[in-house]
């Protein structure tokens, strides 16, 4: 195999610029270009794809299906762009972005968190536990545990509602408001005097 291939790859033909760029024509059709700079540009037999090495050790690659994959050397980042518009963006630390056309965002963290920001402003984010975070554009949050509480933060209240039909607010002022499934309902001033405990 190792002749055959060594056989494949011998130079055929020798082109050397006024400009120190050198261009080799490989017996199996592909040509590589060197460029003074150190730059090597190769260009695959049928043309549908091109690897460009840089001299600081960045690669970036146009393959057949017109995506362009370049892979920063120091960052140890690997960036690709596909056709439709999509990028997505892999970190050494495994952490993936991924950038949509419509504006939308998509990161996926080591840990497998996986947090979307919209183009509409919402931003949610799915935690490994199965927490579910949503922050609308006015700055409210809802937080969905596994367990089925909710939290709903506003400029207002924080409200948590459990899933037996139990639900506590605290207002901006202090405030607190307990509904219990039961129908009791209990109120608190600001310094967390009880002011009503109807039952």
């Amino acid at each position: 195999h190792q002749e055959r291939r060594k056989h494949e790859e011998e130079v055929q033909e020798k082109i050397e610029y006024h400009d120190g760029k050198v261009e080799e024509v490989l017996s199996d059709g592909r040509r590589i270009l060197t460029f003074r700079d150190g730059t090597k540009k190769e260009i695959s037999a049928d043309k549908r794809m091109t690897t460009i090495s840089f001299s600081n050790g960045d690669v970036k690659k146009i393959m057949p299906d017109q995506r362009v994959i370049y892979y920063y050397a120091d960052a140890q980042t690997t960036h690709t762009a596909y056709p439709d518009g999509l990028e997505v963006l892999q970190f050494s630390n495994n952490q993936i972005e991924k950038h949509y056309p419509d504006g939308t965002q998509e990161i996926v963290f080591p840990d497998h968190t996986v947090k979307c920001l919209y183009s509409d402003g919402l931003k949610e984010t799915f935690f490994p536990d199965g927490t579910v975070v949503k922050v609308e554009k006015n700055g409210d949050k809802i937080v969905v545990f596994s367990d089925g509480q909710r939290e709903i933060h506003t400029a207002q209240f924080r409200r948590r509602e459990y899933p037996d039909g139990t639900v506590k607010t605290v207002f901006c002022n202090g405030r607190q408001e307990t509904k219990y499934s039961t129908g009791r309902v209990q109120i608190k001033d600001e310094e967390g005097n009880l002011i009503l405990d109807k039952k």
